[in-house]
């Protein structure tokens, strides 16, 4: 490989190092225009090859993603045949003298053992030791560089030539380093959609002890008295809480989140009777706009027991969401007992021990998903109730939404 080739392959291994960059690559070359020289066109291949190798190794460095992955790696270094391993198998081969493919983890297991790029030729890449039998083969040499995610070898990048040279090494080992940082990101959001569910779990933690108790309670002093309403009831609660407590997915819809809000707050009328007042208004144009699962009902529950629990008389919560070009606008408003604005602060910070983990949980997870500008937005004030406010774009990120309940 030439150093003009090898400082394409260095330049384009940089700029598609993030997945937005490989984006932007495609959109600006992907025009298919003509190229003015030999370096636009060499660009192009080898920033495409990237982006697309990228996209297979989102999901990290297994099976079906190096398989995907390996034929734009050997475009990018212009081998006759490239392999990827892990650190006890063989993911993928692609190109010539596939009978070579059984010799690769011979090839790999010094580098996996100790971590350090080599060159391998004569006995260990003979085609007679492996049973090839072409007659032109040019598998003569190989590389084999480690893929490093911090100080574990999680795999071998192993490129076939006919001379393994230093160009050859060197565009390798800037190979194998830009999948090191696919799989680097792809564990990255595998720890964050761990700490998303594990936020959820303490959501349905703090819904179980609270809710379940008043809940049944309410349901039980109906039983003697009006039996038809104490079954309606036990049926609303199963409903609700089959809802809150299933694993499947990270992202339900508005109409979903909605659905379960009125049956939380039917069951909480239940015991409040009409000391509590719901007022919703809700644009039809959102209720298919996907959010993250259990990121409203916690903010109603929020409201219900903290602002209207401890008051006397009638409480009003109003619930209304509505549709922008970009957002949709959920806002929760109550006229019970508000809060500090700094103690607030407090809470959203982590610093209230365990008071309000539905406010800090549901903004984090918000800031997460969406980004720090998506954070929950509060207005309170002691005696001057609470209003919530949520933005939840249109664009979404990858998501799983949860199916209907049957």
């Amino acid at each position: 490989m030439s150093p003009d080739a090898l400082t394409l392959v260095a330049l384009a291994l940089v700029l598609a190092a993030g997945v937005a960059v490989g984006a932007v690559a495609w959109r600006t070359w992907g025009s298919r225009r003509e190229f003015g020289s030999d370096a636009e066109r060499a660009s192009y291949t080898i920033l495409h090859s990237a982006a697309q190798a990228g996209r297979s190794l989102r999901g990290g460095l297994g099976p079906e993603g190096a398989a995907k992955a390996a034929h734009h790696l050997r475009s990018m270094l212009g081998a006759p045949a490239l392999a990827l391993t892990d650190d006890s198998r063989l993911l993928a081969w692609d190109g010539e003298s596939p009978a070579h493919a059984d010799a690769v983890m011979a090839l790999a297991a010094r580098t996996l053992a100790h971590g350090r790029a080599r060159v391998a030729d004569g006995d260990e890449v003979d085609c007679a030791a492996v049973g090839c039998t072409e007659a032109d083969c040019r598998l003569r040499g190989a590389v084999v560089a480690p893929v490093r995610v911090g100080a574990r070898v999680i795999g071998t990048v192993v490129a076939f030539s006919p001379s393994a040279g230093a160009g050859l090494v060197r565009a390798t080992r800037e190979v194998a380093d830009w999948v090191a940082t696919q799989a680097e990101l792809a564990e990255l959001d595998r720890s964050r959609t761990l700490l998303m569910e594990a936020e959820v779990r303490a959501l349905r933690a703090q819904i179980s002890p609270h809710f379940i108790y008043n809940a049944l309670t309410a349901i039980a002093s109906y039983i003697l008295t009006d039996p038809a309403r104490a079954r309606e009831l036990l049926v609303e609660f199963a409903d609700f809480t089959r809802y809150s407590f299933r694993r499947h997915g990270d992202f339900t819809t508005l109409a979903e989140e909605l659905k379960s809000i009125d049956q939380y707050l039917l069951l909480e009328r239940a015991r409040f009777g009409e000391r509590l007042q719901v007022s919703l208004r809700i644009a039809p144009e959102v209720l298919g706009v996907p959010i993250p699962f259990l990121s409203l009902q916690p903010l109603v529950e929020n409201a219900v027991r903290h602002g209207l629990e401890a008051r006397e008389g009638t409480g009003h919560i109003s619930i209304t969401a509505e549709d922008s070009p970009h957002e949709a606008l959920v806002q929760i408003e109550d006229d019970g007992a508000g809060m500090d604005p700094e103690r607030l602060r407090e809470v959203l910070a982590g610093r209230a021990g365990g008071l309000h983990v539905g406010l800090r949980n549901v903004d984090a997870r918000l800031r997460q998903v969406y980004g720090d500008d998506h954070g929950l937005v509060i207005e309170t004030a002691p005696g001057h109730g609470t209003l919530v406010t949520v933005r939840v774009p249109k664009s979404q990120p990858e998501h799983e939404v949860r199916p209907p309940i049957d």
